[in-house]
């Protein structure tokens, strides 16, 4: 499908993807998160009230409640915006972070822009503003990533990297040369802490390297084991020569387990974001012993949110209190602890 000037494909794309996530089976086939390969060591004298274990992390100068983050998802639609609402309102509630989906769609249409808009819900939040970063080379430049933070009144800014998503769609911007001395700059003049983030593949240590040096913030892995994109591609593409392509890239990726180990090797200092297939709190207790700050999840959030946000805030709940079970389990006190806590390879 062409692009056209009056945005209808990019709204209908937007409306496809929340469509085809609600109702397909669009998981990994075969490739996995790798954190079944993970098991912690079950302490049974973990001297500790679980009461006063302290869930507490600080990232970009704000104290989340609980490390959870509801990864970036949609915006753009009618539909979007009370999804968008819904989980604003439950991140509010319980002191979380919170990611917009890509803001391309209300930067090139400004009447949009109140499907992304949360602050009136949610004043208190981490916020995410998102665009994607291949746009840097179709036009984009400080001050459209400074519009999409202003809109939303965003804490810090994501560039979200989808190269084989983009291979994969007929629509997709396949030109990505030249894009670290743009995202440089981005870096040194946007005014917000910058955020890479994959959206399901993973970032490979030499990418992690080379983003650090670009002086990114912060690295979300997104690593492969839950949503795969080229997966919703393939149920929205036009064509079956579309199709094929797509589905021939159904298990390709890096598992997030491997991707934040990746970024640890390469960017130490950097704060990690841990997203791609986490199912519960579990799975983010041991990507913060993998040594990331915070895991996010996306699918279980949007399955949540499309019913209401007090389903969302039921599912942090069970989440927090899941990742609070584990570290009394393990002995570990605070996060600072979860982060040192060892575990074993099975």
């Amino acid at each position: 499908m062409a692009k056209v000037a009056d945005g209808q494909p990019t709204e209908r794309r937007k409306v496809d993807h929340i469509r085809i996530n609600l109702e397909e089976n669009v998981q990994f086939p075969h490739l996995t998160t790798g954190l079944e390969h993970y098991r912690f060591m079950h302490q049974a004298l973990p001297e500790l009230d679980i009461n006063e274990i302290d869930t507490s992390v600080v990232l970009f100068g704000k104290r989340l409640k609980t490390p959870i983050l509801i990864s970036s998802m949609t915006g753009g639609t009618d539909m979007a915006r009370q999804i968008n609402r819904n989980l604003a309102e439950a991140a509010q509630q319980h002191g979380i972070a919170m990611g917009l989906g890509s803001q391309r769609a209300a930067i090139e249409h400004p009447e949009l822009v109140h499907t992304y808009a949360v602050r009136d819900v949610a004043p208190d939040i981490l916020l995410f503003a998102n665009v994607g970063v291949v746009q840097l080379n179709y036009g984009y430049g400080v001050e459209q990533m400074r519009r999409a933070v202003d809109m939303v009144g965003a804490d810090a800014l994501i560039l979200h990297f989808n190269p084989l998503q983009e291979a994969v769609q007929p629509e997709g911007d396949g030109n990505w040369k030249d894009l670290l001395p743009k995202i440089k700059t981005v870096c040194q003049q946007v005014g917000v802490p910058v955020i890479a983030k994959e959206v399901g593949w993973g970032f490979s240590e030499q990418a992690a390297r080379q983003l650090a040096e670009a002086g990114v913030s912060a690295i979300d892995v997104a690593g492969s084991g839950g949503t795969s994109w080229s997966e919703v591609e393939y149920h929205r593409a036009p064509t079956a020569f579309h199709a094929r392509v797509a589905a021939c890239f159904a298990d390709w990726g890096i598992p997030t387990a491997d991707s934040i180990q990746y970024v640890r090797k390469a960017a130490p200092h950097l704060p990690i974001i841990a997203s791609g297939g986490l199912r519960d709190g579990i799975d983010i207790a041991k990507c913060i012993a993998l040594g990331a700050s915070v895991g996010g999840l996306a699918g279980p959030m949007l399955k949540a949110a499309a019913q209401s946000s007090e389903a969302v805030s039921e599912l942090i709940r069970e989440l927090d209190r899941q990742v609070r079970v584990a570290m009394f389990a393990a002995a570990a006190p605070d996060i600072r602890a979860l982060q040192r806590t060892e575990l074993i390879r099975v």
